[in-house]
């Protein structure tokens, strides 16, 4: 009998070291599911992507929060995308999605899955100025991105191009990402007294040949061609236009920014080659980003969204962790509700990695003010966020920025 008793309270104490001494982050707090392209067009993007989303992650479980990330492949489609975000929400239960990456991938799962079964989600890549008044999110507010609509990046990209070039030719991939650059590059250069000659579509599949659109976009023989697409698209249409066309004066945006181009279309007849994408925050901030970017993974890629997909893991970290001090479950529309308060001033900063000193303030009832990677997150009331757009150019085989444009346009 005593054997017995002496055996019983063995196990309790067991039981009790495990409860005491094993931190509360080991177990999975929250599911969160993540939309990128491994394959497709944009398939040069998706891994280093996720690998933004997965280093805010690691931070924070290693500073006491931890979440889940179930990843799937868009394939830079947006019927995937819809299929992949069922499969997130119905299947594995995630309260939250980073992602898709793609704009017509957010406004399909947006109104397919998402916004009519309250799961928030944040893309790190979306551009298109229609996801800021989707009709399936009015009155919902469940759809986010911590990059800055293109009614930003066409602006800043028609400015420039006035002051180099009078006349521009566009292809376009023909969804709502292209079509929105298309039509604020096309307003903000005629402002600017430039003419923009062509506008020529393209699918969003990649085609063999793209000789017809470029017939159509040459055909008067613009000072520019602005390659307005996806990189896996451009690199065949850039190659084919030096070749058959002998035409090598291109403008380049987010989606041509792409070490692939380089490699297809080769380096010399990019050099010096101009383009805009959405700028990443500088400072300490971009510093101590790129600092623990290179620790994890050895190299930190000149390619866009990186920053803005870890920004996304972390601002919904640190919402479902204020959502839990303050007594709530962390469900989507907690979270949800708590984006904004733990990314926008009077709080105090935060910066990217400081997650320990977020969730001490935190737990102190302290307001905090999440500044990321790519920037600020101070979401608006449409779940857009503001930010620089950079110049950067193609210069001896590397992607490199020239300058940051600091101006809001109102056009």
């Amino acid at each position: 009998m005593k054997k017995k008793r002496r055996t019983l309270g063995l196990m309790m104490m067991a039981i009790l070291i495990v409860v005491f001494v094993t931190p509360c982050w080991a177990r999975a707090e929250i599911k969160v599911g993540t939309l990128f392209c491994y394959t497709g067009p944009l398939k040069e993007f998706g891994p280093n992507i996720r690998n933004g989303a997965v280093l805010a992650a690691k931070q924070m479980e290693a500073d006491g929060f931890k979440m889940d990330l179930i990843h799937e492949d868009t394939e830079t489609s947006p019927i995937a995308g819809v299929n992949a975000a069922k499969k997130l929400v119905e299947i594995d239960g995630v309260v939250a999605i980073v992602g898709p990456m793609i704009s017509p991938g957010v406004v399909a799962v947006a109104e397919s899955v998402t916004c009519p079964r309250g799961i928030p989600i944040i893309s790190p890549s979306a551009t298109s100025p229609l996801i800021s008044v989707l009709p399936a999110d009015k009155g919902k507010d469940m759809v986010f991105r911590t990059c800055p609509s293109d009614a930003l990046q066409g602006v800043v990209s028609g400015m420039f191009a006035s002051t180099r070039y009078k006349t521009a030719s566009i292809i376009y991939v023909n969804n709502p990402y292209g079509q929105g650059l298309a039509e604020t590059f096309t307003k903000s250069f005629e402002k600017r007294r430039g003419k923009v000659l062509a506008a020529i579509p393209h699918d969003e599949k990649p085609a063999e040949s793209y000789t017809a659109e470029l017939k159509k976009a040459l055909k008067n023989n613009p000072d520019v061609l602005c390659a307005f697409s996806w990189a896996g698209n451009a690199k065949i249409f850039l190659k084919e236009s030096v070749e058959f066309f002998k035409y090598n004066s291109f403008l380049f945006c987010d989606g041509t920014r792409s070490e692939d181009i380089v490699k297809s279309v080769g380096a010399k007849v990019l050099e010096g080659q101009y383009g805009t994408v959405p700028a990443s925050a500088g400072g300490d901030s971009n510093v101590i980003f790129a600092t623990e970017y290179k620790e994890a993974y050895g190299k930190l890629p000149p390619l866009p969204f990186i920053t803005n997909a870890y920004d996304a893991v972390a601002v919904i970290g640190l919402a479902a962790y204020a959502a839990e001090v303050n007594g709530l479950p962390m469900t989507s529309e907690n979270i949800r509700d708590h984006l904004r308060k733990v990314a926008a001033p009077p709080g105090e900063s935060i910066k990217p990695g400081e997650f320990k000193k977020a969730f001490d303030l935190i737990k102190g009832g302290k307001a905090i003010n999440y500044e990321g990677a790519s920037g600020s997150c101070d979401f608006d009331e449409k779940g857009d966020v503001v930010t620089p757009i950079e110049i950067w150019k193609y210069s001896r085989g590397d992607i490199v920025k020239v300058r940051i444009e600091h101006v809001i346009p109102k056009e």
